[in-house]
């Protein structure tokens, strides 16, 4: 049966990814993880969700995002989820210009009132009208809010309030796929509407649950239990999380992403 929904991580890193800039000979720091461990190579965290009728909606633009969506063959897309404000999710917005070119048309973008708001400010340019060739990004900026249904992108989809501690973030759901980034606390309501998925990819920042605006394993793993997917894939994982070790100690279902990993969920 061919999957209602593929889902590409185009990147699972922190906001300073792995390796972060530095380290003692000036080619990485890799903190904890194991720099002979090709997944331990993270890019800062983002999503392409496409679906079996062709729509696809990218989940966040980072400052790798012109990497990623090279890596991934994109020159389409329907429509831009920004999930909040932070610069490892917004600051490579400037690149949907090569997007617009490609299509020869403006591009929907979706966002709270605050993060749209937000963008609005720092990237003013992206938002005037088209003016011919797509030397800038053109962007159609629609606000959207956790709650209703909602069509983001022709795909049917639900999205979650969320708490990042310093501001709230937008997850996303559609048919039984969930994705759930840059959360320290999930509110109740937010946690029930997670109950019958097959595939949740949720953030994970370190091994404790000591960050102040992520949350760590302990706490992933205490949301897992209560909703039980079939298949939970840890992102925006930081620079503790090495691959090998933490994975020997994740419980079957459990598994942490990488850079480059397809999902493909069933209707």
């Amino acid at each position: 049966m061919n999957p209602a929904l593929r889902v590409t991580l185009l990147g699972t890193g922190p906001s300073q990814g792995v390796p972060a800039v530095g380290g003692p000979d000036g080619l990485g720091n890799w903190g904890e993880c194991d720099p002979a461990e090709p997944r331990n190579r993270r890019m800062r965290t983002s999503a392409l969700v496409e679906a079996a009728n062709g729509r696809a909606l990218l989940v966040d633009t980072g400052p790798d995002v012109r990497a990623q969506l090279m890596g991934a063959r994109v020159t389409r897309l329907d429509g831009l989820l920004i999930t909040h404000a932070h610069a490892d999710h917004v600051a490579g917005l400037d690149e949907m210009r090569a997007i617009n070119r490609s299509m020869g048309a403006v591009l929907p973008i979706y966002a709270s009132a605050a993060t749209l708001a937000e963008l609005k400010h720092r990237f003013a340019y992206a938002f005037q009208a088209p003016t011919g060739f797509f030397y800038r990004p053109v962007l159609d900026g629609q606000v959207v809010a956790p709650g209703s249904p909602v069509t983001l992108a022709g795909l049917g989809c639900e999205l979650l309030d969320m708490d990042h501690g310093a501001m709230r973030s937008l997850g996303l759901r559609i048919g039984r796929f969930a994705y759930t980034t840059d959360v320290i606390r999930m509110p109740a309501e937010s946690l029930a509407r997670l109950h019958g998925l097959d595939t949740w990819v949720v953030s994970c920042m370190q091994p404790g649950d000591q960050n102040p605006v992520h949350a760590g394993l302990e706490q992933v793993l205490a949301w897992w239990r209560e909703i039980r997917p079939r298949r939970t894939i840890l992102t925006h994982l930081g620079d503790r999380m090495d691959f090998a070790r933490i994975s020997a100690r994740l419980p079957e279902g459990v598994e942490l992403g990488f850079d480059g990993l397809c999902l493909d969920v069933p209707g």
